[in-house]
């Protein structure tokens, strides 16, 4: 053994062993010296090569490659070669470097090969959303966009399933533009709902697009079932004040005016395209079946359907899915589940107003809804009464938060009439001893730091009062529906006010105090004097913003202004 070791030691050096001094007798023990020899050396260079991968450290690899090529393309570690190692590192000038030498002495065959998974290294670039070392290895070698992975997923569509919107759309493009041979209908459906799990809908409209031109199968049920799990997608932009005036001089001049909002929403694009798609193709048993979603079987042996689409979109709150989807189809509106409920129902269970709404526009049709009973004998009046779990959670945490915020603003209530009470007294300069007059009664910084400690006095003090009416309130529950949130609102106005006042007061004071020199003190000190308003406005505006809401909205839950359902002029087809 310690031949051996000298010997390896000279190898690693460059010096070549006597075979005749070191080689055992034997042919096969010959064979065998030369196995543990070679075992040896492997071993004594993966941990270098492994660090130099992760390091970009080209010059360590080179030295390594030089002295033991079939290292290039051999297992590295559990993630696979070399190259499958540095696929996994931050794209860095050194890794992007080490990339582009290391595939530059790689073949063809080196770079198709898998690891243990059954992944390529340009795969695995492309999970990890590595799109500058993918573009290496494909430029040596595109075979590897079309070489399936592990679960059979493609790198366009694993790329699509982690999020990675940059090689996504770069992969698609070269799908496009190269070949399509390998481009299954699985794999397009795995990169179609990959997109839209991960928001990226400007893509999948543009893959949904070429498949249906192409007449590929689209799996319709999983698609639309994504989307109606996703009620934020459909959510109209708001106009900024710049649009806003635009669109009125527009109209003021009979101009053409830009396309709604809702026109602009990728994913509602995407909905009435496979939408049509399914209404013009498919027949009376495929639409049924579609909509009613697999079959799961439950634990007695009962079957359900518990993914039937439209009744995911109501659970979700998806309203512009719904609606979409009734437009062309109103006998869904009236479609039950496997309790026997209505999508209304389940707009009711989980306090949907805007769905429920629709109820309005479908003429005698709701009073069949509201008498309609599940197999348990509910209507839809008992289920208002059973709040579903998750309103008990919104509810009581809300209840909290409530009564926390309600004893923080007492507290700063107190705070604030202390100080202004003691600043009404005790005021910057103090008293003429001759006529008792402030000494500073003539200066107009000292006019305003009166009045704003008055009106911060005034305005606290109303607030506490008014905190101390909710606390003792014995109101019913309409006084508490009502009169409760515009009491909450008053006060959190109030004391925005009362702390704004204070802020001024404490810079007036300097402003008095400072009026002949060092005029930039004062200054300075009522810049920072801002930083509390500020503070206190951005950390109460969500509480501002609820109250608001609860006070004025909420007259309008159940009263919609305008139609939803059907918001444009129907035209008839002429022939």
């Amino acid at each position: 053994m310690k031949v051996l070791k000298k010997e390896y030691w000279k190898t690693s050096l460059g010096i070549k062993p006597k075979l005749s001094q070191t080689l055992p007798k034997g042919e096969k023990k010959h064979e065998l010296w030369l196995g543990m020899r070679n075992k040896e050396h492997h071993f004594n260079l993966v941990g270098p090569l492994h660090a130099a991968s992760i390091m970009g450290d080209w010059e360590t690899a080179r030295l390594i490659f030089e002295k033991c090529r079939d290292m290039v393309g051999s297992d590295l570690s559990n993630l696979g070669t070399t190259l499958h190692v540095v696929a996994t590192t931050k794209e860095t000038e050194w890794t992007l470097a080490f990339v582009k030498n290391l595939v530059c002495m790689m073949t063809m065959t080196e770079l198709e090969r898998p690891n243990k998974d059954g992944n390529t290294a340009f795969w695995i670039a492309c999970a990890f959303g590595k799109k500058k070392m993918a573009e290496i290895m494909m430029e040596k070698n595109p075979i590897l966009m079309d070489i399936h992975g592990k679960d059979k997923y493609l790198p366009l569509s694993i790329a699509a399933k982690r999020g990675s919107y940059n090689i996504v759309k770069w992969l698609y493009n070269n799908y496009k533009t190269i070949n399509r041979v390998h481009w299954t209908d699985r794999d397009m459906d795995n990169t179609l709902l990959g997109c839209l799990e991960n928001d990226m809908f400007d893509l999948a409209l543009e893959i949904l697009t070429d498949s249906l031109e192409l007449d590929r199968h689209v799996s319709v049920h999983e698609v639309l079932a994504v989307l109606a799990r996703k009620p934020e997608a459909f959510k109209r932009h708001k106009i900024n004040s710049y649009n806003r005036i635009i669109v009125e001089i527009s109209r003021s001049f009979h101009m053409k005016e830009q396309p709604a909002a809702e026109d602009d929403i990728g994913a509602l694009k995407l909905l009435k395209i496979i939408w049509k798609h399914v209404v013009t193709t498919m027949s009376l048993n495929e639409f049924e079946n579609m909509m009613r979603g697999p079959p799961t079987c439950l634990t007695n042996g009962t079957i359900q359907h518990s993914f039937r689409i439209l009744f995911v979109a109501a659970e979700s709150g998806n309203t512009r899915f719904i609606i979409e989807l009734l437009r062309s189809c109103p006998d869904l509106m009236l479609s039950k589940n496997d309790d026997g409920l209505t999508i209304f129902h389940i707009a009711v269970m989980h306090r949907h107003q805007e769905i429920y709404n629709l109820l309005h526009e479908i003429g005698d049709s709701s009073n069949y809804v509201y008498m309609l009973h599940d197999k348990l004998g509910n209507n839809m009046l008992h289920l208002v009464g059973k709040t579903s779990k998750e309103m008990t959670s919104k509810m009581s945490r809300a209840a909290l938060i409530t009564q926390h915020e309600l004893m923080w603003f007492k507290v700063l209530a107190t705070l604030i009439i202390t100080v202004a009470f003691g600043a009404a007294f005790a005021i910057p300069g103090g008293y003429n001893q001759e006529h008792g007059l402030p000494v500073f009664i003539h200066q107009r910084a000292f006019i305003v730091f009166v009045f704003a400690d008055a009106v911060s006095l005034v305005t606290s003090s109303t607030a506490l009062i008014v905190f101390l009416s909710v606390l003792a309130s014995s109101d019913n529950q309409r006084g508490l529906m009502h009169l409760l949130p515009r009491k909450l609102l008053i006060c959190l106005l109030l004391l925005i006010i009362s702390v704004a006042a204070m802020m001024v007061t404490f810079s007036a004071s300097f402003f008095v105090l400072y009026h002949n020199k060092l005029r930039w003190l004062p200054i300075f000190i009522s810049a920072f004097a801002t930083i509390p308003i500020i503070q206190f406005v951005v950390l109460q505006y969500p509480i501002f913003v609820d109250m608001l809401r609860s006070v004025y909205e909420s007259r309008y839950v159940f009263q919609p202004k305008k139609r939803m359902l059907y918001t444009t002029k129907l035209r008839l087809p002429l022939d």
